[in-house]
């Protein structure tokens, strides 16, 4: 164990912060913090005037796990259950990817993208924790949407943030894979980040994020399989005028938009980029 029983909340961080370096965690000192201001119900200022605290028997063992699951390169976001998205809560498991700051890029593309069509249905394929689908309802009180997935587990997920943010009278979730879900429902825009790293960079990613379920990042080969799957039907789901909104790779923007091309599909605009200045989202309608 770690963390002992009688050890200070100080002396728990300088511990914690420094077997977390020890492993190579570059976020060492801050994931210490997270985990102990989570653990203990306190803020930042709360475990500073808690400084001289001794911890006890029961927070000593839950940090322990805590710091052995992080050791293990397990998130912080994924021991603690908890991530911030569009300055929302959302629950994480391992059964669902982590949202990411980066994909808020892909949310506030779509938004813009829909800005003038009143009541827009919404299809989120791929929707994992659901947080694409539930920001974007959470922006747009006048629309409704459905999430798609085929891990049933992250769609109890889904589901749940759904409810904790009041927006399950608006948002349904399906098992099954992409468009194939939506029937004859037709939609005024369809978003996704779907799986999109090519299966041999697998291994090469930071150990945290191979600890997220391979479904939501195996895009198959070349990274492209799942966009491959979403544009041979996704035309048939398009009310006049739709749009199709998608998270891509740094190095996949031609490539995307030519997948869809073939299937009657133009970009709108050139790719939006993220804060990190990488192209990040595509906005395509059919011709």
């Amino acid at each position: 164990m770690i963390l002992s029983a009688g050890a200070t909340v100080a002396r728990a961080e300088q511990l914690l912060s420094q077997a977390f370096r020890d492993a190579g965690i570059d976020t060492a000192m801050l994931d210490a913090r997270f985990l102990l201001q989570a653990r203990l119900g306190v803020d930042r200022t709360g475990l500073l005037s808690d400084a001289t605290r001794e911890l006890t028997i029961i927070e000593a063992e839950a940090l322990s796990r805590d710091a052995a699951r992080r050791l293990a390169r397990e998130s912080v976001a994924v021991i603690l259950g908890e991530q911030e998205f569009w300055s929302l809560p959302f629950r994480v498991t391992r059964d669902t990817l982590v949202p990411r700051p980066d994909t808020e890029t892909l949310v506030e593309a779509a938004l813009t993208a829909i800005a003038d069509r009143a009541s827009p249905i919404i299809a989120d394929l791929g929707t994992g924790t659901g947080a694409i689908l539930c920001s974007l309802l959470h922006e747009r009180r006048d629309a409704f949407g459905v999430g798609v997935d085929i891990s049933a587990a992250a769609l109890d997920v889904a589901r749940g943030n759904a409810r904790r943010l009041n927006l399950a009278t608006r948002a349904r979730f399906i098992r099954a894979s992409f468009t194939a879900a939506l029937g004859n429902q037709r939609v005024d825009l369809v978003v996704s980040n779907p799986p999109y790293i090519g299966t041999a960079e697998i291994a090469r990613l930071e150990p945290e994020v191979r600890h997220e379920p391979i479904l939501a990042l195996d895009g198959g080969a070349d990274g492209l399989d799942a966009y491959r799957a979403i544009a041979v039907d996704v035309t048939r789901v398009l009310k006049p005028g739709a749009v199709v909104a998608l998270e891509i790779g740094a190095t996949q923007e031609s490539a995307v938009a030519a997948v869809f091309a073939g299937h009657g599909l133009t970009l709108v605009r050139p790719a939006v980029r993220d804060l990190g200045g990488n192209p990040r989202a595509l906005i395509l309608q059919r011709n």
